[in-house]
């Protein structure tokens, strides 16, 4: 068993092995924690009744998940010191699935984003945010069922790998100097400079998830989504580079756009998916005038990152959407939204987000009847109006429940 230098290892339970490409999962997987900071207390509590009962509503006793908290943000800051004790990213990439909730992230200064450093220490290069319509959840749109997307986002260059340089700054002025007499290009000279770097291998590596995910999933679309005809060289590329995969390594599987129509009169044969891409701004459009024409989105970092909130606003905001970070071994899942510390310990807000994002854990691991178990629980519950404030608000006739109170109705309607 693997040991940890500041925090006691796991009591019980067997880890996640990962064997020649494939999980192994044993019947009381050890599954780490990061309870987060803000409302992260109040809905990982909320969240974690509810896997448990819906684990043993599936299972009984024959299997249980056992927990093993690890810390970061705010928690792991007063106890050791430190926002990110190498202990938890050894703990994660050590039993290959984890789970967390928001962290805390001052704008404007002071520590790096946690969650880009999860991911970037990590290489979890896939984040994965599906967003789809429960029946009652309150929208701002006509046909908030239509849309049921799986979107692919880039999780570890573009902006999130950006280097920047500050207006003024000695390094601002050699470099403005440095393109305009070496590269011939005219730079204002109290600009602030950002660089973003999009690679060859972290673009076909993105679109080759994506498109494995629409093969398995029975999903008929994987659109790429870029900036291309400006930024030509990055996600102008993005989008050349996800076509040379798709034809170099699904050429069974995965037709164009242009072959479905030239070569199949626009009708698409089973088994098959199309690859095509959009348009960034164009995309805005689409996914709020023809959501149900798409399946699956890859994108790079940033055009995924506003796209993935436009479309959870669709269905209920970031309260009920959830999120993963993935790579070819490690999964981490995630609430999507942030920590909002002026609800915090009030045992308000909706756990939506963890819960959800604990489905897609279950599912991952192989265990889908306790993930429809939760969506069953889920789905009633809503149903039945009895929701947490911020549906509550929104919704005539609707009972407000509290956050506990709100996992308790799931629990009850599994």
């Amino acid at each position: 068993m693997v040991t940890f230098e500041k925090i006691a290892g796991p009591k019980e339970g067997q880890p996640i092995q990962f064997v020649n490409g494939k999980f192994q999962i044993p019947d009381n997987p050890i599954i780490p924690f990061i309870e987060g900071d803000g409302t992260g207390r109040d809905i990982w509590r909320a969240s974690q009744r509810v896997f448990d009962a819906a684990v043993h509503k599936v299972w009984g006793s024959k299997k249980k998940v056992c927990w093993f908290e690890v810390y970061a943000g705010e928690k792991a800051f007063n106890m050791f010191g430190e926002w990110l004790p190498a202990d938890t990213t050894k703990a994660i990439d050590h039993f290959s699935v984890a789970i967390k909730g928001p962290l805390t992230t001052p704008v404007g200064g002071g520590i790096r984003s946690l969650n880009v450093t999860l991911r970037q220490v990590l290489d979890l290069y896939a984040c994965v945010r599906p967003v789809r319509y429960f029946r009652g959840v309150p929208s701002p749109v006509k046909c908030p069922e239509k849309l049921n997307v799986v979107i692919y986002r880039e999780n570890t260059e573009d902006v999130y790998a950006g280097i920047e340089f500050q207006e003024g700054t000695s390094d601002a002025k050699r470099l403005i100097e440095f393109i305009g007499k070496e590269l011939g290009k005219t730079i204002r000279p109290d600009s602030g400079i950002g660089i973003k770097p999009i690679s060859e291998t972290g673009s076909k590596r993105i679109v080759r998830k994506a498109l494995q995910y629409a093969l398995d999933s029975g999903r008929k679309t994987v659109t790429m989504v870029h900036k291309g005809n400006i930024m030509k060289y990055t996600e102008g590329a993005f989008r050349e580079w996800g076509y040379e995969l798709a034809k170099q390594e699904f050429a069974d599987s995965v037709i164009t756009e242009d072959d479905l129509y030239s070569n199949y009169k626009g009708k698409l044969p089973d088994g098959k998916v199309v690859i095509r891409d959009r348009i960034a701004d164009s995309m805005f459009q689409q996914v709020l005038l023809r959501p149900d024409e798409y399946d699956v989105l890859a994108t790079p970092n940033l055009n995924g990152d506003y796209l993935s909130d436009a479309c959870a606003a669709q269905v209920g905001g970031l309260g009920i959407a959830p999120g993963a970070n993935i790579s070819d071994r490690v999964g981490l899942f995630e609430a999507t939204h942030g920590t909002a510390p002026k609800y915090a310990d009030q045992d308000v807000i909706n756990p939506g987000s963890v819960i959800l994002s604990g489905v897609m854990m279950f599912d991952y691991i192989g265990w889908k009847d306790v993930g429809q178990a939760i969506i069953q629980g889920l789905e009633r519950t809503i149903a039945q109006k009895r929701v947490t404030y911020d549906f509550h608000r929104l919704m005539e006739g609707a009972t407000k429940l509290k956050t506990s109170e709100f996992a308790g109705a799931i629990i009850e309607n599994m």
